[in-house]
């Protein structure tokens, strides 16, 4: 029975690292594309050396990567008082 035990979780540590490095890959491939969409934008702007205001500027370009927020850690706020403050 303990042997059993000990091969389901040694089992089980082993699929958990496997995910974990697969996640770790995609976050890595992700990062690498976004680097690399930076770099041509920055390419383009240093061969046209013009400031950009509002009226033709990519806010498109400036949002949130939807597959990137699972990764994105949870912050964790106190309960702040504001009355304990001038106590």
């Amino acid at each position: 029975m303990k042997n059993i035990l000990i091969f389901v979780l040694l089992l089980n540590s082993l699929v958990f690292a496997a995910s974990d490095k697969a996640q770790e890959k995609q976050r890595e491939k992700r990062a690498q594309a976004q680097l690399k969409i930076e770099m041509e934008k920055e390419k383009k702007y240093s061969r046209e050396q013009t400031f950009y205001n509002a009226n033709n500027y990519d806010f498109k370009g400036a949002e949130v990567n939807p597959d990137s927020l699972d990764s994105v850690p949870e912050i964790e706020v106190d309960d702040f008082d504001i009355d304990s403050v001038y106590d």
